[in-house]
């Protein structure tokens, strides 16, 4: 999750302090677990437990933008989710405010980013607060985390 955390996937968008878990039915039950970006430390805690990360940052707050993609650095580095699919969602983009994907892209050196990462990363707009892109990112979790039979 991208600092400060902020809760998707059709809840209200509120900071998340802490932890909460989720459940999907996709169609297969899967567990999503919420960390908020204050949670930062004890993230790789959770590392070894995860098949895709979501991992989103607010974009109406370009005073985040820095330790926001630090935050993304430090997870793609780490060992256990080398191989894990990350989808980035660029999140609030209901608000006047936003910035687009194209400049959100750019301040994160996204194409740097990917072409240096182990992993496959796809990044998508969204909007808790309305439902924008929710059907994309339900769509992303099914293909990403699709039975192996």
């Amino acid at each position: 999750r991208g600092a400060p955390g902020t809760a998707a996937l059709g809840r209200a968008p509120v900071p998340q302090v802490g932890t909460n878990l989720t459940d999907l039915r996709l169609p297969r039950r899967v567990t999503v677990r919420e960390l908020g970006g204050c949670m930062g430390p004890i993230w790789p805690s959770y590392y070894s437990e995860c098949s895709a990360l979501l991992f989103v940052v607010d974009a109406s707050n370009p005073t985040q933008v820095s330790s926001s993609c630090i935050q993304l650095l430090s997870v793609l580095s780490a060992a256990p989710l080398a191989s894990v699919p990350v989808l980035v969602l660029f999140n609030k983009i209901d608000l006047p405010c936003y910035m687009s994907l194209v400049e959100m892209k750019s301040l994160f050196r996204m194409q740097d980013i990917v072409s240096c990462a182990t992993q496959p990363i796809t990044m998508l707009e969204t909007s808790a607060r309305d439902g924008t892109g929710l059907a994309d990112v339900l769509q992303w979790l099914r293909t990403t985390l699709k039975d192996p039979c």
